[in-house]
């Protein structure tokens, strides 16, 4: 493919990208690939190139641009030059999407803690985090196997690769002695302070990347990972048992979420709640997410915390913990939820993390690409009787 025949394949999957951010779709990823399974005669180098130019675009603005167009555009002028295969020469009036880190409408709700010069940050390439699988080996054994692998500063468990590495084809991907984890997500289990012979909760569990991480670090521990999307829940027997695992699974069906818990109820050493949320601290690595993120989608999210965080509430027993989370740089998914949070339960009060990574932010600690290199994180601890 010519330089002009790529910038037109990646306007066409732009096209695809807008209107699936619009209809809450599916992600770019996806989008990409699905373009290429259909499109087999364009080699690896083509894949990669158009891949870059997509993200580039996406990347570029934060509000959803009107057309693939005008989001290439913005990156790739020179290539509408009218060449065969390539886009139609622009047009005398014909704009570039603008050039914006966040949406105009989301900027009074990041915390105050994210200046700008860390906004860039926000949307930047990330980082290939590991977490070594304690349960198999430890992080140095592990160092060991990958070329130009480092420890990353903050997490025990981590290790940084450089970004391109193979990972899912890997031996020690495969047998399950390292997991694909951030290490902001890393320090989320590291939040619990768990101990074996515990009773843990994930009550958000998704695909269980924390569940595993809880179950590694307290080998007799009991994990129960919940969650109300059945397709979600289900990535996690496979990986359990690639990591060698014990971790029970519930599927939860809203609104009865609290009557199916109900025997857990006052038994919990630790719930951990990893909340639904604008995914903002992940920006970096799914950038469309700023065009799919609406004031009405951000209050509906908000509400969602409020709920999943009182349902937690009643599962700790005396004594016990709860690990409030959210890949979120927003203030009122962060800060202000965990002070509403305190406000309502008068038997909770405000634990310190066990870390000093981040940055204090209200009651708990923020971590951001800019400040910290892991992705966006509000981590609060909150105890029984503090």
């Amino acid at each position: 493919m010519t330089p002009a025949a790529r910038a037109q394949a990646a306007i066409e999957i732009l096209e695809e990208v807008i209107a699936s951010a619009r209809s809450d779709g599916p992600p770019a990823d996806a989008l990409v690939a699905a373009y290429f399974k259909s499109r087999r005669y364009a080699g690896s180098g083509d894949r990669r190139a158009v891949r870059e130019l997509v993200f580039r675009a996406v990347r570029r603005s934060a509000e959803l641009p009107g057309s693939g167009r005008t989001a290439m555009l913005g990156i790739a002028p020179e290539l509408f030059d009218g060449s065969p295969h390539g886009p139609a020469p622009r047009g005398e009036d014909e704009q570039p999407a603008a050039a914006s880190l966040v949406p105009d409408w989301l900027g009074g709700e990041l915390s105050p803690l994210v200046a700008a010069e860390e906004l860039a940050a926000l949307v930047e390439r990330a980082p290939l985090d590991l977490r070594a699988n304690l349960l198999k080996t430890d992080r140095e054994a592990l160092r060991g196997e990958w070329p130009g692998a480092v420890p990353t500063p903050l997490s025990p468990w981590g290790l940084r690769l450089p970004t391109d590495t193979p990972v899912t084809s890997h031996t020690a991907y495969l047998d399950g002695r390292a997991e694909v984890q951030d290490e902001g997500s890393q320090l989320v289990a590291l939040a619990g302070e768990i101990a074996g012979g515990e009773r843990i909760v994930d009550l958000c569990a998704g695909g269980g990347g924390k569940a595993l991480a809880l179950a590694a670090a307290a080998r007799q521990a009991e994990i129960i990972a919940c969650d109300v999307s059945r397709q979600r829940l289900s990535q996690l027997p496979p990986r359990a048992e690639r990591a060698g695992a014990r971790v029970a699974i519930r599927l939860l069906n809203p609104p009865r979420e609290a009557a199916e818990l109900s025997d857990l109820a006052g038994t919990c050493d630790l719930v951990l709640v990893d909340a639904p949320c604008s995914g903002s601290g992940t920006w970096r690595r799914n950038p469309e997410g700023r065009w799919r993120l609406t004031p009405e989608r951000l209050e509906r999210l908000a509400a969602l915390q409020a709920r999943v965080l009182d349902l937690a509430a009643q599962l700790v027993k005396p004594g016990g913990r709860l690990v409030y989370a959210v890949c979120s740089v927003l203030a009122r998914e962060g800060a202000a939820q965990a002070d509403a949070f305190l406000s309502r339960h008068s038997a909770f009060g405000a634990m310190d993390i066990p870390f000093a990574a981040g940055r204090l932010d209200g009651v708990g600690r923020l971590l951001t690409p800019g400040h910290d290199g892991t992705d966006g994180f509000f981590i609060a601890r909150f105890g029984v009787g503090c």
